[in-house]
């Protein structure tokens, strides 16, 4: 067998332990497939193809340095690591290696980014004043739109809601995340009796389709059309460059954070693995209070 064939069989044992074990998205399985693949791609083509237990450090490192000349961002470069990282890591559990040539491989310094979020009088103006149909797409795309604010959930974790994730007793609605993680995220009354009336009134029910939100054909609805006309509506009440069913996460959180909610309970309905990645809005309630302060303090 040559080393391409160890290679893939070593990748396709890989894929199949974090599908079948591990349960990650269909997104991030391609991910690290692609990353992966590339990288021994690149062995074969710099390095003539050597063995798993030959490659070193410095054979990944000339990788990521060929990455970052290409212009590739920090961010992407470090997830292509983190690629490696668990792959090798898997290697080891199952006793293909002993060691791992990601020992010593840093990840770079990512500039962080405040993320960008819709104002609350605009949001209010989007449910209040923004005319939607009476049709079913029309009710659809409204209780869309609601409920990734009310929830700061992700696009996938909408789309592949349940209706028996629907709590209605204890008004909360169970999520499922990243590695098939599951949150509780507790919602405003009014707004689960719209969700179970609208359940109730499907105009089609296929048997089969358990998904909340469907189209007029009792289909699931589609990411990409999902985040088209999240990204029209929003078009209509703000002018931030990006509008997407993520930035009304982003306004989840920062209106939360701004309301004097508690950075631990945020980290918790954001269903972030790490508070490192919800301290992010800190920054915009920092922002807040610096204003409250420059207008409100006679010495300012």
């Amino acid at each position: 067998m040559s080393t391409t064939q160890i290679y893939q069989s070593n990748l396709q044992s890989f894929i199949d332990y974090i599908s079948f074990e591990k349960r990650y998205s269909a997104h991030t399985i391609t991910s690290y497939q692609n990353d992966l693949a590339q990288f021994f791609a690149f062995l074969s083509s710099q390095f003539e193809a050597p063995a798993l237990d030959k490659i070193t450090a410095a054979m990944v490192r000339s990788w990521l340095a060929e990455l970052k000349s290409d212009k590739l961002n920090a961010k992407s470069i470090n997830r292509k690591a983190s690629s490696l990282k668990s792959f090798f890591k898997y290697q080891m559990k199952v006793g293909v290696l002993k060691a791992t040539p990601m020992t010593t491989i840093s990840a770079l310094k990512v500039s962080k980014r405040l993320p960008e979020f819709v104002q609350e009088n605009h949001l209010d103006t989007l449910f209040s004043h923004v005319a939607f149909t009476d049709d079913w797409d029309g009710k659809t795309k409204r209780l869309v739109l609601q409920l990734f604010y009310a929830t700061g959930m992700r696009l996938s974790e909408l789309i592949s809601l349940k209706t028996s994730f629907l709590d209605a007793s204890l008004s909360q609605i169970k999520v499922l995340g990243k590695g098939n993680k599951e949150r509780i995220i507790p919602i405003a009354k009014i707004l689960m009796d719209k969700l179970l009336a609208y359940d109730n009134s499907k105009p089609i029910r296929i048997p089969e389709v358990d998904c909340l939100f469907t189209n007029n054909k009792g289909k699931p609805l589609q990411a990409r059309l999902v985040y088209q006309f999240v990204k029209d509506n929003l078009g209509l009440v703000t002018t931030i460059k990006k509008k997407s069913p993520h930035v009304l996460r982003h306004s989840f959180a920062t209106h939360l954070m701004n309301n004097g909610a508690d950075l631990n309970a945020v980290k918790e309905l954001l269903g972030h693995s790490s508070l490192a990645a919800t301290q992010v809005y800190t920054h915009n309630t920092i922002d807040k209070l610096k204003d409250v302060y420059k207008n409100a303090h006679p010495k300012a």
